[in-house]
């Protein structure tokens, strides 16, 4: 279904088609900022009364990092965990794990081919600490940016897409995956996002509980955790910064007032504004290239 959804957008589609996703992508900014809302009260009130003053500090870090660094930002995610376990390990001596983090893998990836496809949809799936949205902007920056498979405008069609459907964040990298290379595309870009969590459950199941409780990965998480939900937040900065059309920002604005003030559905804001959206496009509107 999204590869069909995937060509309709991509392809030539009539203007209402193309206004469809413009008003649909237009709310996801509002959409990350309501996910990273709903997440924020249960971390903060987790944390304890001697980590709150840093749990502020990786917030603070992970929004800044969102605006600041784009796909560097999951250093950031890691950095503020491991700032924690060294905070712990300092003032209660608790058993840590020797080393640094597990290393991250820099791509030889060339100039955007299947390998760089790969690596892209690997970091979606193996790197989401928090939820999809923490990964959008490195998402963005390959997929826009770097590699130049898509256009800002239908990298939001995609997001909008996913946020619509099942398993949101590996239907968006699908799309993007069909971008790069098509059919072939989509399908070793949805296999190689999904095959992270996958084998982290196949292998890691049993152990979950005792790692859940085991000093060492909570604090981590209690450091990585924060930033990551501030990350959230944050990437509606850059998905806000990617709308093109004036109608659009006014779509937005309706967006999370739906969302924030009048407590709407995400799927139920979606349809709205793609119903907005395909109203402008019928009336004239200027739609994104």
């Amino acid at each position: 279904m999204i590869i069909v959804l995937a060509s309709l957008f991509l392809g030539s589609p009539p203007e209402w088609v193309l206004g469809v996703g413009a008003g649909a992508g237009a709310v996801v900014a509002a959409v990350a900022v309501h996910a990273g809302i709903g997440l924020m009260p249960a971390s903060f009130q987790r944390a304890r009364a001697t980590h709150r003053a840093r749990w502020i500090i990786y917030v603070v870090a992970g929004a800044v990092a969102t605006v600041a660094l784009g796909p560097w930002l999951v250093l950031v995610l890691l950095g503020c965990g491991v700032a924690e376990l060294t905070w712990r390990r300092a003032t209660s001596r608790i058993g840590l794990i020797a080393g640094a983090p597990w290393p991250l893998v820099l791509a030889a990836a060339g100039a955007g081919g299947m390998a760089a496809l790969c690596w892209t949809a690997f970091k979606v799936g193996a790197l989401s600490y928090g939820g999809g949205f923490v990964i959008l902007p490195v998402m963005q920056a390959d997929a826009v940016e770097h590699y130049r498979w898509m256009t800002d405008g239908e990298f939001l069609n995609a997001v909008a897409l996913g946020q619509a459907t099942p398993g949101p964040i590996v239907q968006t990298v699908a799309v993007v995956g069909y971008a790069a290379h098509g059919l072939s595309g989509a399908l070793v870009a949805s296999i190689v996002a999904f095959a992270p969590s996958f084998g982290f459950i196949a292998l890691g199941a049993e152990r979950f509980d005792r790692l859940r409780s085991h000093p060492t990965p909570r604090a981590f998480l209690d450091g990585a955790g924060p930033a990551a939900i501030s990350t959230i937040i944050g990437s509606a900065v850059p998905l806000t910064m990617a709308l093109s059309e004036t109608w659009q920002y006014a779509i937005l604005a309706l967006g999370a007032i739906s969302l924030l003030i009048l407590r709407r559905g995400v799927v139920t804001t979606l349809l709205i504004a793609a119903g907005a959206g395909a109203l402008a496009a019928l009336l004239g509107a200027p739609l994104p290239s």
